[in-house]
């Protein structure tokens, strides 16, 4: 129910009643003393702060759920790839080898699969061994001295000494007596002579090989494939934000664009581990010669998508000082800023298709991709004339550069022509 609230008589002699003093109340306010009511001006000014930090927060956590959901989507082949060679392991262990309680089966395969990701088989095979031996040493180690400080000590030392003595490397070293250690204090071994621990760890690590080896045996570039894909979608959803944000004189989107620039980097470390993963999955692939000529084609190309990143970021921040100033930006920037982000969409499917093996479609989209980036630096040199701030400067120059770093990763070794045809449709004078 409303509640009434009597009008206030007009103030005489200096307050609401008769000797009464009423303080003056803040400028913008109802009246002395009274803070302004919702919706008044003075309330405005008052929580405009507040909201702008309010959809600040929003964005940020609607950000943070999308990178999470991304994570969970591209990741869910891990997830099920662990967990059924963890459960393999188990069942190898106990239906086929009769083990009563083979833990390390699958705690070894769901070691092994953590810590190959993107690495040479080489680690793999260490941790394998590592795993083995550590269980190894404990078994022999406690059957022969029991349970106690003393056991403790030489099992950590013989199984770390072992590591080391083999080249180990030291996160090898550091699972060895983990291990070890694991089995003496948690799960003492049992007085068989077998050493069924050291069996299950093999079991496990074997496992763990080769569902690392099938996942990917029809498709072996697949995973590269996706994640060359995904890489580039977001950096050109990056570009379109910040287009979005000039248009619009945004700052506080401008904002949310620098802060997932900043967590571009990662997805070049991804497409780095994607492809050492791929040439690991080649290792026994028949068509391994005709794949590992792909992989060398992009991989030489890594590099300059790593420039490209970095220069969108440099970009981001560029926009983000532009939309702070009170003049808007011109019309046609934010227009060079999705010719570009058009420009990443061709170049992430080229790559695509170049690893596919689809090479006419791969050479229609570097043609795209180089039309869209040669008209985002041709519409940015138009923007770039005398009297223009200098963020508008910077960002035409990230242009310029990212336009540069996506071509020469299109055609690595034809970097003077590139940059003779990039500085063209700018409109600078030939090198």
């Amino acid at each position: 129910m409303a509640t009434i609230v009597p009008a206030a008589a007009p103030a005489t002699g200096g307050g609401r009643g008769a000797g009464v003093a009423t303080p003056a109340g803040p400028p913008g306010s109802a009246g002395p003393g009274i803070a302004a009511p919702a919706g008044s001006p003075g309330a405005a000014g008052s929580t405009m702060g507040g909201g702008a930090t309010g959809r600040r927060r929003r964005m940020v956590r609607w950000s943070w759920f999308r990178e999470a959901t991304g994570r969970v989507r591209r990741g869910w082949l891990p997830v099920v790839e662990t967990t059924l060679a963890a459960t393999v392991a188990w069942v190898l262990a106990t239906r086929l080898l009769g083990h009563p309680q083979p833990f390390f089966a699958p705690a070894a395969a769901l070691i092994v699969l953590g810590q190959a990701r993107g690495q040479r088989t080489r680690r793999a095979v260490e941790v394998v061994l590592g795993v083995a031996a550590g269980v190894l040493v404990a078994d022999v180690v406690v059957q022969a001295l029991g349970r106690g400080s003393w056991t403790v000590f030489t099992v950590i030392l013989l199984t770390v000494a072992l590591a080391v003595a083999v080249g180990a490397s030291g996160v090898s070293v550091v699972q060895a007596a983990v291990s070890a250690l694991y089995l003496v204090v948690v799960a003492p071994p049992t007085e068989a002579l077998v050493p069924f621990r050291f069996v299950d760890a093999l079991v496990g690590g074997g496992v763990a090989l080769v569902a690392s080896q099938l996942v990917d045996a029809r498709r072996p570039l697949a995973p590269l494939v996706a994640e060359f894909r995904q890489t580039f979608e977001d950096l050109g959803g990056l570009l379109r934000e910040v287009a979005d944000a000039l248009d619009a004189h945004d700052e506080t989107a401008a904002v949310a664009a620098l802060d997932r620039a900043r967590g571009m980097d990662a997805a070049v470390e991804r497409l780095r581990g994607g492809v050492l993963a791929a040439g690991e999955a080649l290792t026994l692939h028949v068509r391994r010669r005709q794949h590992l000529g792909r992989l060398r084609s992009v991989d030489s190309s890594i590099g300059q998508i790593d420039y490209a990143v970095r220069n969108v970021r440099v970009l981001a921040r560029a926009g983000v000082t532009l939309t702070r100033l009170p003049s808007p930006a011109p019309a046609e920037l934010g227009a060079a800023v999705r010719s570009l982000a058009a420009a990443v969409h061709a170049a992430g499917e080229a790559f695509a298709a170049d690893l596919d093996g689809r090479d006419a479609a791969a050479d229609g989209h570097a043609a795209r991709a180089e039309a869209a980036a040669l008209d985002a630096v041709r519409v940015a040199g138009r923007v770039f004339t005398s009297g223009q701030t200098l963020p508008v400067a910077m960002i035409v120059g990230q242009l310029r550069a990212t336009a540069i770093d996506l071509l020469r990763g299109l055609a690595p070794g034809d970097d003077a022509a590139v940059l003779g045809r990039v500085d063209e449709a700018l409109g600078l004078p030939a090198v």
